[in-house]
């Protein structure tokens, strides 16, 4: 099936829609969507996926992602069962936390890493039910399921806005199966740091579990890893590939990689 991007305006990474005009037609908007196409939401997915959906069902056409593959991806608390022992511990709900901390909190898909020292890290678990009433009211997060996250400390460089640990930490994309793309998550950071993060530090091994686990459940997704303090590496989280930014993964790698893999299927 032949695709196309969906890409609005304006709501790119500098550059990031030239390089996706390179390899793909991307139009602006649904209603000029182009009948019988495979369909890659960059950035334009939201906030109304299952109508998305149906729109593009209707034209003959079907999404990269399902509305229920987005769904899994989109909620922490649909894959954190599946990836478990790769990625911390997770409750969802305050009884079920343990007395001894620490822990991070979030939001199914978001988080207030911006607000790293009071609306994220709680040290305690009287602070973690202070943040997780604290994100109930919160105009973003209220909407989603909250979840209670084991803190487990990675190899951390800097230390951020908001004492929010600049961690070495790595943004893949997965799409069939495949890693298509890899790059330091933390974008904003990367010229402030005295050593070059290497994304191929990340064990193939390790990156091949987590795909194997997530398996058909999503077609096209990131895996954020970060490496802890043993060495060892954990899953930080997943998301739906179409709404991910790309940190510091290369565009012309991205959608080069995207375009080959979606026509050999």
């Amino acid at each position: 099936m032949e695709s196309v991007i969906l890409f609005r305006d304006g709501n790119d990474y500098p550059g990031e829609f030239e390089t996706a005009q390179k390899y793909f037609q991307c139009i602006p908007n649904r209603a000029k969507i182009p009948s019988g196409k495979l369909v890659i939401c960059r950035y334009s997915a939201w906030p109304y996926y299952k109508e998305l959906e149906d729109d593009v069902n209707d034209m003959g056409g079907k999404l990269i992602n399902s509305f229920m593959q987005h769904r899994y991806i989109a909620d922490l608390g649909n894959y954190a069962h599946h990836l478990e022992g790769l990625t911390p511990k997770t409750w969802n709900q305050l009884e079920q936390v343990p007395d001894k901390g620490p822990f991070v909190l979030k939001g199914e898909t978001n988080s207030k890493k911006f607000e790293w020292d009071t609306m994220m890290f709680a040290k305690t678990k009287q602070d973690a039910i202070r943040i997780y009433l604290d994100l109930q009211n919160d105009g973003l997060i209220g909407y989603q399921n909250i979840y209670i996250r084991e803190f487990v400390p990675m190899v951390t460089y800097m230390t951020g806005f908001r004492n929010m640990p600049v961690t070495k930490e790595f943004r893949f994309f997965i799409c069939y199966g495949k890693v298509i793309s890899g790059g330091y998550y933390w974008t904003n950071y990367i010229e402030d740091l005295s050593v070059k993060p290497d994304v191929n530090e990340v064990p193939k091994e390790f990156l091949d579990e987590v795909i194997e686990r997530v398996g058909k459940n999503c077609n096209f997704y990131v895996v954020d890893v970060g490496q802890k303090l043993d060495g060892s590496w954990m899953v930080v989280e997943l998301n739906d590939g179409q709404c991910s930014g790309l940190s510091d993964n290369n565009p012309e790698i991205l959608y080069k990689n995207l375009f080959n893999i979606i026509n050999i299927l």
